[in-house]
């Protein structure tokens, strides 16, 4: 037989893991500075311009 596995210590180890995941990509997001916002915020409407001019009028 196996070696017994303590089910708490692996659920909260699982838990850690998923918070450690999520604030890794908190970090990714929101830890950028606001020329790095600024920019993606504009290239954000730019394609947004782009797409509205190229509706078709019905």
């Amino acid at each position: 037989m196996g070696k017994p596995v303590n089910l708490n210590r692996y659920r909260k180890e699982k838990a850690r893991a998923g918070k450690k995941a999520r604030a890794d990509q908190n970090a990714a997001a929101f830890g950028r500075s606001k020329a790095e916002k600024d920019l993606d915020k504009a290239r954000n409407a730019q394609k947004i311009k782009r797409l509205d001019e190229h509706k078709r009028d019905e």
